[in-house]
């Protein structure tokens, strides 16, 4: 019969166990999951059964990492992120959600550019941890997406970015995040990109203050290689927070939409 063992294909005989598939395989691994649910070493396998082995506390080498993530993503897919290079400026409560979908999805190369340290107010919507407070946050978010996975490069800039760095730290950059607070900042990293990169898509976020409905954060097409989440309208101001639900809808709108653009498809609509 055929079955997958860590999502690579075998040929077994009949009524074999779990358990003596992996002491065939994986003699040391502790952990048998069949068709994703725990089970014993005496469990019965049978024709098309998927077998994951797991020894606790053991990470994964870079082949078999790199095999359990393309079947889940399918080998297209993950063969085109893990080539791909995307810039995130500002590791907030956008870049930090952002940055950690992308890590996810196996992208290849992620440059990080933001001067701030994570602060106790950030852990209301940030991706980070009460022992991080202090640490620059491309430091910490850094540190955090290498626990996820060690194969994406991170390429960690703590400086305030400005129209004289901007194509310096993402000149290999297939897309670029915006992921700032200020509208100001927003302008500036737009238009220089823009400038130096005409051909190259740019999503930014904004409108997603405070707990309103989620359906109204849109991905929208707002001018050439422009692509705009949120809902456009709703800032933070007195009575309207910034809150972990609605900044990380946006966040994953921006993310998907980076997703999309790496695989050549079109962010708003189904058109490929």
């Amino acid at each position: 019969m055929q079955i997958k063992v860590n999502e690579q294909n075998y040929t077994v005989d009949d009524d074999l166990t779990a358990g003596a598939v992996r002491d065939r395989i994986k003699a040391d691994a502790d952990l048998l999951i069949i068709n994703g649910f725990p089970a014993s070493a005496e469990t019965l396998l049978h024709d098309g059964d998927l077998l994951i082995l797991i020894r606790r506390g053991e990470t994964p080498d870079a082949e078999e990492l790199d095999a359990l993530l393309a079947a889940r993503h399918t080998p297209g897919v993950h063969d085109a992120v893990k080539q791909s290079t995307v810039g995130i400026a500002g590791a907030g409560g956008l870049g930090s959600a952002i940055a950690i979908a992308l890590t996810r999805t196996g992208i290849g190369h992620l440059i990080i550019a933001d001067f701030d340290v994570v602060e106790p107010s950030n852990l209301n919507r940030q991706q980070y941890f009460i022992d991080q407070i202090g640490l620059p946050k491309v430091y910490a978010l850094r540190d955090t997406l290498t626990r996820i996975n060690p194969q994406v490069k991170v390429t960690s800039a703590h400086l305030r970015l400005s129209p004289a760095n901007i194509a310096e730290v993402f000149g290999h950059a297939q897309v670029l995040v915006e992921a700032f607070d200020l509208a100001e900042q927003k302008v500036m990293l737009i238009e220089t990109f823009a400038a130096r990169f005409p051909d190259r898509p740019i999503v930014t976020g904004s409108g997603m203050a405070g707990y309103g409905p989620a359906n109204s954060i849109q991905t929208q097409r707002v001018a050439g290689n422009l692509y705009l989440c949120g809902d456009g309208a709703t800032a933070a101001a007195p009575g309207t927070g910034l809150m972990a639900p609605r900044v990380g809808v946006a966040a994953h709108h921006q993310a998907n939409a980076v997703l999309r653009l790496l695989l050549g498809c079109d962010p708003v609509t189904e058109k490929a």
